[in-house]
């Protein structure tokens, strides 16, 4: 969640949906068409992936759901519901996902959870991470609902995290040497629902503790109000959203990735291969077919392939287009380039920290922190506590950009 989802979270009664009926129709049928071309181009499945990330794309919308702002919100103010609703979020997932990993399939579906080792690149990976998206403004899947609502200064950060990714591949080899531990997996290591308990003691601890440390500085909680004068049924359709509404969603939404797909979300994906892309359209020369990412199985497909055959790149398209249809839904797409020169350059610099960072720590908030936690991984805890580390270095940095710490 970034400061610029300020500008998504609104008291005041909002704009009726037909305000903007042209830009609605638009974003509907750049859905529709995409989603036509890829049923007749590949099939249903990619269509569906499609689909799926748009409806990620209007609940992150909607709900003004993310981790930058609600981060260092908590480290400024001490206000934590934004947290707490993440809690719930994992909570969720967890109870939905243990049982179908430790089955090892949903619906017929083979599905694998992200396990991944306890490593150096995790711990440095997060922590650069959390630096970048805060003096960038926002994370992965943060920029891409932002740039689907019009806020075209996200598109930097973008630049820079499809380019930072790619730097990442290029020493990735090298990264896999530096010193690490085991993959540990919760489910294998202590059986479905004894590694569900846990979590939930863990979630309700740091919502707990969140609680307390808002109480004791503002003497009551801050209340989850998003909308709430408006009916629920036109809250649903044009929102705001209050945040337990999109915790469960996203939970849910993941989910439906995991049995679609066969693994959990994964935005920071498509990123290095859309900086590949990039480089080989541009003529770079830099010959990244031979660069130790690229020979892993899966991904060497995914660079011989197109874009629209990647289903990390069709997902991340998609949370754009449902951005747009949500922001067209509230009546509150309006684009937005204008930024100081120095914001532009924290956007460049912090997404290029972002890209570095989610490629060798095995993803990003999303990949990492909720499909990791999600996974009974203990990277994802490692790469909590690493990026929450860097969210600090980088909230104290914000200034030297002209952002404000808040």
């Amino acid at each position: 969640m970034t400061s610029l989802q300020h500008v998504s979270t609104i008291s005041a009664p909002l704009p009726a949906p037909s305000r903007q009926p042209f830009a609605l129709a638009l974003s509907i049928l750049l859905t529709a068409g995409l989603t036509g071309y890829l049923f007749n181009a590949q099939d249903s499945h990619a269509s569906l992936v499609l689909l799926l990330g748009a409806a990620l794309g209007i609940t992150l919308y909607h709900a003004s759901f993310g981790f930058t702002t609600a981060w260092r919100t908590f480290i400024t103010t001490g206000r934590g519901k934004a947290i707490r609703a993440q809690m719930l979020m994992l909570a969720v997932a967890v109870c939905l996902f243990f049982p179908a990993l430790s089955a090892g399939e949903l619906f017929g579906q083979p599905v694998n959870g992200f396990v991944r080792p306890l490593s150096v690149s995790v711990l440095f990976g997060a922590f650069i991470f959390g630096i970048g998206m805060q003096i960038g403004n926002g994370c992965a899947s943060g920029n891409l609902y932002h740039a689907g609502g019009g806020q075209l200064r996200a598109i930097p950060s973008m630049i820079g995290f499809a380019a930072g990714a790619l730097w990442a591949t290029r020493d990735y080899e090298w990264w896999t040497t530096q010193p690490s531990l085991a993959p540990v997996g919760l489910i294998d290591m202590m059986g479905v629902v004894p590694a569900i308990i846990l979590n939930l003691l863990v979630f309700a601890a740091i919502a707990g503790l969140t609680r307390h440390l808002e109480k004791r500085r503002h003497g009551e909680l801050e209340r989850d109000d998003n909308g709430s004068d408006q009916p629920w049924s036109r809250r649903l359709l044009s929102g705001p959203w209050p945040f337990i509404w999109g915790a469960v969603a996203l939970a849910v939404l993941n989910f439906a990735t995991l049995a679609l797909i066969g693994r959990p979300w994964a935005v920071a994906l498509g990123y290095p291969l859309w900086g590949a892309k990039a480089a080989e359209a541009m003529n770079l020369g830099l010959d990244v077919d031979f660069w130790g990412y690229w020979l892993m199985p899966g991904r060497d497909t995914a660079l011989m392939g197109g874009i629209l055959e990647d289903s990390a790149s069709l997902m991340n398209i998609g949370v754009i287009l449902g951005a747009l249809m949500a922001a067209t839904l509230a009546g509150r797409f309006s684009l937005s380039w204008k930024m100081p020169v120095l914001q532009w350059l924290a956007a460049i610099i912090g997404g290029l920290m972002l890209g570095y960072g989610a490629t060798i720590a095995f993803g990003c908030n999303i990949g990492a922190y909720f499909g990791g936690i999600a996974s009974g991984s203990l990277h994802g805890w490692l790469w909590l506590v690493a990026a929450f580390a860097g969210s600090f270095v980088g909230t104290w940095l914000r200034p030297l950009f002209g952002f404000s710490r808040t």
